[in-house]
């Protein structure tokens, strides 16, 4: 049979993609190198990423492809020591990313959710190059890049999601998500970045304290630093170009102080990590830290994570989302973070983010090579903010947001 390659129509809606990524999410500027990160079954979203970043006048285009069957390789056969370690000559490329000031595209959306499912949760949990990430973090926190990430519909990933192999109905749920089936997706992108934007400066004019979650298997309270600041949906890189990091985003989000976590939380949504999909995760604080890691399927998973480094039981985020999330409107579970974060509220364990906080890498921020969000809001958990004079603010109730907009 002869292979007649993409429709015209697919290759438009990639190309209409990719021109969002590149235009709005990275936002490349010319002469910039950039690098594309994706799986080899993003290669057709990748090639257009590559061709809309030269149209943008980028300098140079590098597209790094992973495999996942070749880290279930990794996992099965290396020794336990090498389960982490970086290959020199990648810690160098990541290195020169930042020192050139690239441009990044990650692609995301797992093409066998469930290929790394009969694994060792605890090698699984531990397959990771933590030298990369530590680059990857310091870059971020130094903000040397502007980039983004966005998720790219295939076979594997519908699968997931429907039980059935439907494509189409996946793209057509993420195009709704990232705004590409509004006529201007760029306009519509502004104006969306304005709005979450209004709502970053009126949690910054409280004056929050501490946010308190309280639902079903919820009483969390986690603490803020004087110096935390509430985050929209645009950053700015150290050299002021504007970037959106995720696309979708629905999110306010700030650095807690590690220190200042105690309670207990339920998840809320399933969470696909490393391959493996955690469910029904409870987890429980004290002094800022998780003691206590439960789950119905995948805590070994999350437990094997939390001992990467000594910082990564601690908070780094904590992030609010309300009912207007077009990925909440959906109403489905996508199994991807870069989605499902964005449907509810979400906490995050790890490694925090040095821009939602003034002063950057202080006392107090965690510093981490773990970042995982997990859902932890909806409909049943209601939000409070605790300002630093005592007064409870209501902010979340049935997932409408009760701040004046």
């Amino acid at each position: 049979m002869t292979d007649v390659g993409p429709t015209e129509s697919q290759t438009n809606r990639e190309d209409r993609y990719a021109e969002l990524a590149v235009r709005v999410g990275a936002n490349v500027q010319p002469g910039q190198l950039v690098d594309v990160i994706a799986r080899i079954e993003h290669a057709p979203v990748a090639r257009a990423v590559t061709r809309e970043a030269y149209k943008a006048g980028a300098s140079y285009v590098d597209v790094y492809y992973t495999d996942q069957h070749i880290r279930r390789a990794m996992i099965q056969g290396a020794a336990d020591e090498m389960l982490s370690w970086t290959p020199p000559w990648l810690l160098n490329r990541a290195k020169q990313v930042g020192d050139e000031r690239a441009a990044v595209v990650a692609l995301t959306g797992d093409a066998e959710p469930n290929l790394l499912a009969d694994l060792p949760g605890d090698r699984v949990g531990k397959a990771r190059m933590l030298e990369l990430a530590e680059e990857s973090n310091r870059q971020i926190n130094e903000q040397l890049n502007n980039w983004t990430v966005i998720g790219v519909p295939n076979v594997g990933w519908a699968q997931q999601m429907f039980g059935e192999p439907d494509l189409e109905r996946l793209w057509q749920a993420v195009e709704y998500t990232v705004r590409l089936n509004e006529d201007d997706p760029v306009a519509a992108w502004r104006a969306h970045v304005a709005r979450i934007g209004k709502r970053a400066s009126a949690l910054n004019d409280l004056q929050v304290d501490e946010i308190h979650f309280k639902g079903p298997g919820t009483d969390l309270r986690v603490g803020l630093l004087p110096e935390s600041r509430w985050q929209g949906c645009e950053s700015l890189t150290a050299d002021g170009i504007p970037y959106v990091a995720n696309m979708p985003t629905e999110e306010v989000f700030t650095t807690p102080d590690l220190r200042r976590a105690e309670g207990f939380v339920r998840s809320t949504r399933p969470l696909a990590l490393y391959g493996r999909i955690v469910k029904g995760l409870e987890v429980r604080f004290e002094g800022g830290r998780i003691v206590d890691v439960k789950a119905d399927e995948g805590a070994d998973v999350v437990k094997a994570q939390i001992e990467t480094d000594e910082t990564a039981a601690y908070l780094g985020e904590i992030a609010l989302v309300d009912g207007t999330s077009r990925i909440g409107q959906t109403g489905l579970t996508f199994f991807d973070t870069l989605f499902d974060e964005n449907t509810t509220c979400h906490v995050a364990y790890g490694g925090a983010y040095a821009e939602a906080v003034e002063g950057g890498v202080i006392e107090g921020v965690n510093v981490s090579n773990v970042h995982t969000d997990f859902m932890v809001g909806g409909p049943q958990v209601d939000v409070d903010a605790v300002t630093r004079s005592g007064i409870v603010v209501p902010l979340l109730r049935d997932d409408v947001w009760q701040l004046p907009e």
